[in-house]
């Protein structure tokens, strides 16, 4: 246990339960939530901490696994000091946080992925890049996936991170500094790699989580600061200023 809120004593903090064990290890075991309404006398679990349960005088106990990829890569857990059952609202609000960091965890790993994947795939800085066509689509195609997961994250030092990325696989491929003259937006850049990989406006919208008029807003504005006619050649056109790979 590493993260604990409410406690008034340290005696939880750096228990390691393992699979099996007390309450959370139950969880961890039958890969669902499991509650008791009274820890201290509960059958349906064994009592490995019953000495640190009892020192935090905790009762009414809730552990909900959080699975990630069909491994259990945490355990959340609620408890009050009464025994007394836990109710469906507090069961389901801990289950719906367990679910939130489960998607959580799976985006920011996800993104760590990839990037090491095109740490790997790019050319290093002090070479002189000579990507095939075949190199080509894979750093467009990577470009705008990353580009769509960052509408998934609340962390802003990963988006960061993805934004730099991004920037990196640019430079990487054609070499090009993106324009002073032209700037667009996070959301436009965002909005233009999904178009430029031959993506629908609709399309565009569900990958990035967006409503369709908020893309054709976005993508009239893009057209404007390209002075570009149609899609395609605000596509070519940020790519020949550096704005997108």
């Amino acid at each position: 246990m590493s993260e604990l809120v409410g406690t008034t004593t340290d005696s939880l903090y750096g228990l390691k339960v393992k699979p099996g064990q007390g309450l959370g290890g139950r969880a961890i075991e039958l890969r669902r939530p499991v509650t008791v309404t009274d820890y201290e006398v509960a059958r349906v679990i064994t009592h490995h901490f019953d000495g640190p349960v009892r020192d935090e005088g905790m009762r009414s106990i809730l552990a909900v696994p959080v699975i990630v990829r069909r491994n259990v890569r945490a355990v959340l857990y609620g408890a009050i000091r009464q025994p007394v059952p836990l109710g469906d609202r507090t069961i389901n609000a801990v289950v719906e946080s367990a679910r939130e960091l489960e998607q959580d965890i799976a985006v920011r790993e996800e993104v760590d992925r990839r990037i090491a994947a095109l740490t790997e795939h790019t050319t290093p800085a002090n070479q002189v890049p000579t990507p095939d066509s075949r190199d080509r689509e894979y750093v467009r195609q990577a470009h705008a996936e990353l580009r769509a997961l960052v509408h998934d994250l609340d962390d802003a030092n990963l988006s960061t991170r993805i934004d730099s990325a991004c920037d990196a696989l640019r430079a990487n491929l054609d070499n090009a500094s993106p324009s002073e003259t032209v700037q667009l937006s996070r959301r436009e850049l965002d909005v233009l790699s999904m178009v430029a990989l031959g993506k629908t406006n609709a399309e565009a919208g569900n990958a990035l989580g967006l409503r369709l008029e908020t893309v054709k807003s976005y993508m009239r504005s893009v057209l404007r600061k390209l002075d570009c006619h149609t899609r395609m050649q605000a596509v070519h056109t940020a790519r020949r200023v550096g704005l997108l790979p």
